[in-house]
């Protein structure tokens, strides 16, 4: 058996998969933190961090998730209804998050990188700009809250596992805070207001792994177990493909993102290795 029953229960496991999350999540607040106290955006250095996020979930989704995953439903189903299921959940994980992503419009897409150069101009009130804050926000908010789900749930299997996750997406939340506190700072002039917005948007992501615990913890079994996995490793994918990289490259020049990439990747399987 692959999961444990305990974990279940409100044990250390499950605070310190919560507190993982909850630090996952709320790094959106360390993104408007930087964009009030620092005057120039190291490009190079979020370009590499937002690749090296990126390497981590693609490594660790591909070679330690999706495989837990079919060990699972293997054993509850057989090796080759194991593997069918793995690959459907998979890709289910993958369409709930691009249908998330269809529901928000374009112009107030939360991946779009801002500069905290953006924050020093004067700050003018302006109302399309504060609700373009506020749907960003709400739209981070939607976003994480698979997020959530995915970090919890790695690191209630495994803190090991779940630590350098639930890093790698903290990363990629501070951009988005900052995509959140640029134009509320910019309509409003607080950054109160800018700061608060920001880090309630990550709040989603310890809510995600609140409604999971509720949802799964009845229901857990290998099948629920191998199926969650699987789609946790699909949301990370695409998280990776369509947000991280993407944004790694406006941010950064030349191979930054790409050497990023291949060293959280490095990095993660070195991990992994050292705790067979």
């Amino acid at each position: 058996m692959l999961y444990r029953r305990g974990s279940f229960s409100m044990d250390s496991h499950v605070y310190i998969a919560f507190g993982l999350t909850a630090f996952a999540g709320l790094s959106t607040g360390i993104g408007s933190a930087l964009a009030f106290f620092t005057k120039h955006t190291n490009k190079t250095f979020l370009s590499t961090s937002l690749g090296f996020s990126a390497g981590v979930m693609i490594y660790v989704s591909f070679v330690e998730i999706l495989t837990k995953a079919r060990t699972s439903l293997s054993l509850a189903h057989g090796e080759i209804p194991g593997a069918w299921y793995t690959v459907i959940a998979f890709f289910a994980g993958i369409l709930v998050i691009l249908l998330i992503d269809r529901l928000v419009p374009s112009y107030e897409n939360p991946h779009e990188p801002h500069i905290v150069e953006e924050m020093h101009q004067t700050p003018a009130t302006d109302e399309q700009l504060l609700r373009m804050g506020k749907f960003t926000a709400l739209a981070i908010a939607i976003h994480n809250f698979p997020e959530g789900l995915a970090t919890f749930a790695a690191a209630l299997n495994d803190p090991n596992l779940g630590l350098p996750i639930a890093v790698a997406i903290a990363i990629h939340n501070i951009p988005e805070g900052i995509s959140v506190a640029v134009p509320i700072y910019y309509a409003t002039g607080s950054k109160k207001k800018a700061f608060w917005f920001s880090l309630l948007s990550g709040l989603s992501e310890p809510l995600g792994a609140l409604l999971g615990y509720i949802l799964f913890r009845p229901l857990f079994s290998e099948t629920t177990f191998g199926l969650l996995f699987a789609a946790v490793a699909g949301i990370m994918v695409f998280i990776s493909l369509d947000e991280l990289l993407p944004t790694a490259r406006k941010y950064g020049s030349g191979h930054a993102a790409i050497y990023g990439l291949t060293a959280g990747m490095a990095i993660m399987a070195i991990s992994l290795l050292l705790f067979l």
